[in-house]
């Protein structure tokens, strides 16, 4: 009885997201929240977390991995095991990988990187959970990551280098009469260069995890439809091959965006060192 339940629910939810796809929308699976408005269609705090389930999923995340933070780092030893082996483990691989991009005196800006790949891959796989869904499925997230890299990376810009040498870096650092020459047209172009960087990055994210979550449900559909059409007292699970490619494509898109960023940091840092030997 609490199956048949449950699985009316889940047809219920499902029928509605048909129907948005139907209307200019995208085919997904029904998440929790969805499932909560449809238990309780009338209760202003259901239609407000099912509005907001963004930002809830993503706050859901942050809690995951401020709790594993939390209980790794408690009762720190020596000799570390279990959870805090784990979490040191991971820790110094992103450690190593970032500042072998980043060189000496990029430091200080690996746990913002790192704290941002294990954000992003942490709300990629999310979506893969029963129930789940994966916020940077949603442009509003991924923009909002990318914008917040782009002013932290000029801000590095401008306070590692001076707003002199920031501007510098924009005219394309001319050195001889020809290049200040071409200031007028480099200038321009290294300026729309940077602001492009925070679209590139947002809509490659949001496409790939968009891609990935619409092909999952388009293929859940099939396996569902094919309950009438075979008579079979379950759906095909036609869905799971996708699901373990877009495990790997998640680790991925995390790694991709961490990367790119990493190598915006690092194409502001060496001007300081230049400055530095300049001054010398």
């Amino acid at each position: 009885m609490v199956l048949q339940q449950l699985l009316n629910l889940l047809f219920v939810a499902s029928e509605a997201s048909h129907q948005a796809a139907k209307h200019g929308g995208r085919p997904e699976l029904p998440n929790i929240f969805t499932l909560i408005k449809t238990i309780f269609p009338d209760a202003v705090w259901a239609q407000f977390l099912e509005h907001y389930h963004v930002l809830a999923f993503s706050a859901i995340v942050i809690i995951i991995l401020s709790t594993i933070s939390y209980l790794a780092t408690r009762k720190k030893q020596l000799i570390p095991s279990g959870l805090q082996n784990a979490v040191e483990a991971v820790v110094e691989g992103l450690y190593n990988f970032l500042r072998g991009i980043l060189g000496p005196g990029g430091e200080r800006h690996i746990p913002f990187l790192g704290t941002l790949f294990l954000y992003i891959l942490f709300m990629n796989l999310f979506g893969l959970l029963p129930g789940g869904f994966s916020s940077t499925s949603n442009l509003n997230t991924t923009l909002a990551m990318a914008l917040v890299v782009f002013l932290y990376v000029q801000f590095t810009g401008i306070r590692r280098n001076g707003i002199g040498g920031y501007l510098l870096h924009l005219a394309g650092s001319p050195r001889s009469v020809i290049e200040w020459c071409m200031v007028p047209l480099n200038l321009p172009i290294h300026i729309i260069g940077e602001l492009s960087k925070p679209v590139s990055l947002s809509l490659r994210l949001f496409g790939n995890i968009t891609g990935e979550d619409v092909l999952i449900a388009v293929f859940v559909g099939l396996g569902i439809s094919l309950l009438g059409f075979l008579h079979l007292p379950v759906g095909v699970p036609l869905h799971v091959p996708f699901i373990f490619l877009a495990i790997l494509t998640s680790f991925v898109q995390a790694l991709v965006f961490t990367l790119l960023s990493t190598i915006y940091f690092a194409l502001m840092l060496p001007h300081q060192e230049e400055g530095e030997e300049g001054h010398h």
